[in-house]
């Protein structure tokens, strides 16, 4: 069995948060999308707090992407389909 670092790293979470922001949205306006204060994005995007499950829910249906790929940068594999 091999094991895999499954503590997340925070930093590279938040640069991926602030990936699917853009450059169209200002911290401000999406954290109404998020339902959050800017203190806590902010505090995301630093990797200096893990985001809550619902915030990683609203992250995948804003951007379209997988918890895989927000948390760990996983892509989805095509054998992951369900059909």
């Amino acid at each position: 069995m091999v094991k895999k670092n499954l503590k997340p790293d925070l930093k590279t979470i938040g640069r991926r948060i602030r990936q699917i922001r853009g450059f169209d949205l200002t911290q401000a306006e999406f954290c109404k999308v998020l339902g959050i204060g800017q203190t806590q994005l902010s505090k995301y995007e630093k990797g200096q707090s893990a985001p809550t499950l619902e915030v990683l829910m609203k992250l995948k249906a804003h951007s379209g992407k997988s918890l895989d790929w927000i948390v760990a940068g996983e892509q989805d594999s095509p054998s992951d389909a369900v059909f």
